[in-house]
């Protein structure tokens, strides 16, 4: 259980890694808009009813969520591409590039775009 130049049955960091289990698990969206267990936190979150997507420091999301009732229906991404899969747009507030090159292929597709307000 100990290293060499340890104390005999004194785990060492390196032992703690294989015998402590790390069971914290995240719920994700992945690309079929299904959620799954992660071990790995998300690096995007969204909003289920608006369809959007944003960066997790957004500031339009955390106004939100300080207003409460948005919590509920908060998603999360792994990454980008897994958001776009699943169908949502990104935000406006903390991606706008990403949001106007949004804009221009939708409306470059259907006349016109379908989004209120491009806020997360």
């Amino acid at each position: 259980m100990g290293s060499a130049g340890s104390a005999p049955g004194i785990a060492t960091p390196s032992a703690w890694s294989c015998t402590t289990p790390n069971d914290t698990m995240f719920t994700l969206t992945g690309p079929d808009g299904e959620l799954y267990e992660s071990p790995t936190p998300g690096q995007f979150g969204g909003h289920r009813r608006g369809k959007l997507y944003g960066r997790l420091d957004c500031p339009s999301a955390l106004r939100a969520i300080a207003r409460g009732g948005y919590v509920m229906h908060r998603v999360f991404f792994a990454d980008e591409r897994t958001a776009v899969a699943a169908g949502y747009r990104p935000c406006a507030v903390c991606l706008p590039e990403h949001y106007g090159a949004w804009v221009t292929k939708d409306t470059s597709h259907s006349g016109s775009h379908s989004g209120g307000g491009g806020r997360l």
